[in-house]
């Protein structure tokens, strides 16, 4: 009788510890669509855009400007010596971009 229960004790650990061993779940991982941007001429910049690099970056000159197809607007600026690259939607509110 002691082995009967014995053997039935280590088979229910042994499936008990398939089932646990067999879900596995990602939270962490992401999902990053990647668009392309197209050069757009910095004249043909919304003037929201315009703008808002006006009032937000005060020396900034718009080098170069890009657009997607969700009408997201990627900018090139010079600020002083350096170079940096921000990103506004069309109404000249600022994304934040990895």
């Amino acid at each position: 009788m002691k082995k009967v229960i014995l053997t039935a004790v280590f088979a229910f650990a042994t499936f008990t510890t398939f089932a646990t061993t067999a879900i596995h779940s990602n939270p962490a991982q992401k999902v990053i669509l990647v668009q392309e941007y197209k050069e757009l001429p910095v004249e043909e910049l919304p003037s929201a855009i315009q703008e808002a690099v006006k009032r937000d970056f005060k020396d900034a000159k718009i080098q170069k400007a890009f657009v997607n197809e969700s009408k997201e607007f990627k900018l090139e600026l010079l600020v002083g010596q350096a170079t940096q690259t921000v990103y506004a939607d069309a109404n000249g509110n600022w994304l934040k971009k990895e």
